[in-house]
């Protein structure tokens, strides 16, 4: 099978591209900018690998460029990852954030329209679209109301409906995955549990002092591993139900906190470092608690998680200490 992957130089992109490649399909990448930025990836993905993925040029927020990459090519599934995924950076850009994550979605639904109706679209919304919701603790199943609560969850809310809407309206073969909090290597420094990674490589390598700016250690999530996110990318691609939106998570509540402790242990610094709350590292509006129900996902394609938080913080830890020279 030949999968098209926006986002490709991202977090969860180059983690698909490995398991598409290691699966035999063939790869291509859509990038916004053509002066080899792209190689970046190679942290995580092979040198073998990555010859063997192709790339496209365009951008979301650019209707006609996302319609000529189509026509270059036929693809038999797009997994559409490309976005402003920062929550606390939609405050201070809504408008880009809208203009990237609901207008370069719906431009890039109209490309493949026009151009190839036929291709399988998985459109990548969040958690982030239920809010509050579920803040008692209760699971978020996928009939739970939409309603966010920050920029950057209104912007997928729109797209999500717009994707189910098409697939309704148009018969097209779109759906919808909704992933809760995941983490693991090249998630960015400026996301929570990489944040905290990232200062205790540097910690570790004398560039920062004992300090590690944190921001609410309270918040809970049920963190899963980006590489157990993707295999139920795929899998949902296999065997699409078009209009159908799927929630995709782990099985364990983890306290912010306590995913920080794990990892100083795991580098040798627990009770060696002090702990400084940074005020720009706390969102204006947060969700304290959010369990994800993925049982929707997981009786259709027998996914579950298979990578344990130990070795997900491991690897992430690791990831930083050859990033960080």
């Amino acid at each position: 099978m030949k999968y098209l992957i926006t986002g490709i130089t991202g977090f969860t992109g180059p983690h698909l591209a490995n398991l598409l490649l290691e699966g035999g399909h063939e790869v291509w990448g859509l990038s916004r900018a053509g002066n080899g930025r792209e190689t970046d990836i190679r942290d995580i993905v092979p040198d073998e690998k990555f010859k063997a993925i192709r790339f496209l040029f365009g951008d979301l927020t650019h209707p006609y460029s996302l319609v000529k990459a189509m026509r270059m090519t036929t693809f038999d599934g797009v997994f559409h990852l490309a976005a402003q995924s920062h929550p606390p950076i939609s405050f201070a850009e809504p408008r880009l954030t809208f203009d990237v994550n609901a207008m370069g979605t719906i431009n890039l639904v109209e490309a493949l329209l026009q151009a190839r109706p036929e291709c399988r679209l998985m459109f990548c919304s969040t958690s982030e679209v239920y809010g509050v919701g579920g803040s008692d603790g209760a699971p978020i199943s996928e009939d739970y109301p939409i309603a966010p609560i920050n920029p950057y969850g209104v912007s997928k809310a729109s797209a999500d409906l717009y994707v189910r809407e098409r697939a309704a309206s148009v018969k097209a073969q779109f759906y919808v995955t909704r992933a809760f909090s995941h983490t693991g290597p090249r998630r960015g420094r400026i996301f929570s549990i990489s944040s905290d990674a990232y200062q205790i490589i540097r910690i570790k390598k004398g560039l920062q002092e004992p300090i590690v700016k944190v921001g609410n250690l309270s918040s809970r999530r049920v963190v899963c591993d980006v590489r157990d996110i993707v295999r139920a990318y795929a899998l949902l691609m296999d065997k699409i139900d078009p209009g159908q939106a799927y929630n995709v998570g782990g099985d364990i509540v983890y306290s912010i906190g306590d995913l920080l402790d794990r990892m100083l242990i795991i580098a040798g610094l627990k009770g060696k470092v002090q702990l400084q709350p940074d005020p720009t590292l706390i969102r204006p509006i947060d969700i304290p608690v959010q369990v994800c129900d993925s049982r929707k996902c997981r009786s259709y394609t027998g996914w579950k998680p298979e990578i344990s938080i130990e070795t997900t913080l491991t690897d992430l830890l690791t990831y930083w200490d050859k990033k960080i020279t």
